[in-house]
């Protein structure tokens, strides 16, 4: 309950800051040639000199990047050159799981210092938009999102006044980031888990979204990197057991791994396991299930897994359309509903873990130079199931 209550206030602070802010004047603008990895197209990825157009405004700071975390997202750019409605058409910058130090500091920001470790939200939306002061800012269709086309070399202007680089992503030596969405990492939170506090948000999003009461019981569908950060959130909010499926051992291992004694994994097994974890669960089924496969069948289960009265959150994308039981999400009175990103989690997820209620160490896999970022990408295509989430060092530091 308190990351529900912990969640809700961040988005309402961030929501408050949106409609008092104010339009602001560029204070140094820097056209450069950058080292960054770039997507030029589908299968070319290539790490090379680009000429990045980055405003630097009095709400921006400047950060160093050190770590980044290789996301799926990023590899199926890679791999298809869109996540539709999204289309790769001009050479980009990928990453944005980040964590960093700030370098400059615009002179209206007054919660970041020059040297303060960071880690920063990737999406920023238009701040005077309807949705982004009802606190749903995650949802505005004008946010601009590290590593998502366009990237095109045009500085976009959002509802602040404020320009700001759209589409490029974070694996380059720095970049510029409105304050409001930059967040200082406690000393006890290292770097390369500070980069995980992205997809961290995800799995604490859907879990504030389920709002799980205390005891209660929960399952997810998938054991990649947003499921572990799933199962965590879920533990985190309250949830007594949590189920978790996958096809992989190795993954299964792994999940079970983050809360012995709290975790139990289930082979999948054509849809099999969905009749063992119902019995696990004394026949009633869960209180929560969470779709972290983005798989057609394992959506439909999900259903016949949830308990009565239970919720159902969708956190995969499946690529074909999901053939739902309607009649047994309607006498089991089942909430059904979807999440995308996250609005207002990063205070939240950055306590769970400078307290310790959340380790992300245990899925951080494999680590990788800068030099090294696209044998890391094809290493990441057809990683081996025991590899969770590989991490990027941009600067060669002692963290």
């Amino acid at each position: 309950m308190a990351l529900l209550r912990s969640a809700a206030a961040a988005a309402g602070a961030v929501a408050a800051a949106a409609a008092c802010v104010r339009p602001v004047t560029v204070a140094a603008r820097r056209t450069a040639m950058t080292r960054a990895l770039v997507l030029n197209k589908v299968d070319d990825l290539e790490l090379r000199e680009i000429d990045v157009d980055e405003p630097f405004t009095d709400d921006d700071v400047r950060i160093d990047i050190h770590k980044v975390g290789i996301c799926g997202s990023d590899i199926h750019y890679y791999e298809h050159g869109s996540i539709p409605p999204f289309y790769v058409n001009e050479p980009m910058i990928l990453g944005h799981e980040a964590s960093g130090i700030v370098t400059e500091v615009g002179k209206n920001v007054t919660h970041l210092k020059v040297g303060d470790r960071v880690c920063m939200e990737p999406g920023v939306p238009d701040f005077r938009s309807d949705i982004t002061l009802a606190g749903k800012y995650n949802l505005d269709p004008n946010v601009r999102f590290w590593a998502t086309p366009p990237a095109d070399y045009a500085t976009q202007i959002n509802g602040a006044g404020s320009p700001w680089k759209a589409g490029h992503g974070c694996l380059r030596p720095s970049v510029v980031h409105p304050g409001a969405f930059t967040f200082k990492l406690p000393d006890n939170v290292p770097l390369e888990v500070g980069a995980l506090v992205e997809p961290l948000s995800v799995g604490m999003h859907a879990a504030t979204k389920a709002q799980i009461r205390p005891g209660a019981t929960a399952a997810v569908l998938g054991a990649g990197p947003i499921g572990m950060v799933t199962v965590l959130s879920a533990l985190a909010a309250g949830c007594s057991r949590v189920l978790v499926s996958d096809l992989s051992p190795a993954k299964l291992s792994i999940a079970e791994s983050l809360a012995p004694g709290k975790v139990k994994a289930f082979p999948a097994a054509g849809g099999s396991e969905i009749d063992e974890m119902k019995a696990h669960l004394g026949g009633k089924g869960a209180d929560v299930v969470f779709e972290c496969a983005g798989h057609h069948d394992v959506a439909a289960n999900a259903v016949k897994l949830a308990g009565i009265g239970g919720r159902v959150i969708l956190i995969g994308c499946a690529a074909q359309p999901v053939p739902l039981d309607v009649g047994l999400m309607l006498t089991k009175e089942l909430t059904m509903m979807g999440i995308f990103r996250y609005a207002g989690v990063y205070p939240a997820a950055i306590n769970l873990l400078s307290s310790g209620a959340i380790d992300l160490t245990p899925i951080i896999s494999k680590h990788w130079t800068f030099d090294q970022s696209v044998e890391a990408f094809d290493f990441a295509r057809n990683a081996p199931p025991d590899v969770v989430k590989n991490v990027i060092h941009v600067r060669n530091d002692a963290e």
